[in-house]
């Protein structure tokens, strides 16, 4: 009978170390911000929409007047992909040299950030997840606002 109880417990100690589900159900694992955002494709339609809406904004489209914005937009949608846990990886310079010296406001980071907003209400992109991408990319604003 001993050696019966050893071995029953050493099974029961195996099955919870394998992760075995034994009838009880397990929450289902998140999809990443990445998934629930769309994917690739639906981050490159907010990108074209949101960098529209910035060249018509006369508060801030004069930082990006001699901009290349084909590389601009894939730098956006490769930080956008890597930030919300998608594949893509970001190699664009970082965001403090990459601002360094253009006397970025933080009025001029606000209305960039309504305008960020904005597109993504267009897209109608659910309240979690607008404040989760917000959440990932507001703190960058430390090393983009040179003065208040």
């Amino acid at each position: 009978m001993k050696n019966y109880r050893k071995f029953v417990w050493i099974i029961a100690l195996a099955l919870a170390l394998s992760g075995l589900n034994l009838g009880c159900e397990q929450a289902p694992k998140e999809k990443s911000l990445y998934d629930r955002l769309g994917g690739n494709e639906a981050i490159t339609a907010v990108v074209d929409d949101f960098t529209s809406r910035v060249a018509a904004d006369t508060r801030i489209n004069e930082f990006f007047v001699n901009m290349d914005i084909p590389h601009f937009k894939q730098c956006l949608v490769d930080q956008i992909c890597e930030a919300s846990g998608g594949p893509c990886k970001y190699t664009c310079r970082d965001m403090k040299s990459a601002h360094a010296g253009m006397g970025i406001s933080s009025a001029d980071f606000n209305a960039l950030v309504e305008d960020l907003v904005a597109t993504l209400d267009q897209f109608k992109v659910g309240q979690k997840e607008k404040d989760e991408l917000l959440g990932v990319l507001g703190p960058m604003q430390k090393d983009i606002v040179e003065k208040p």
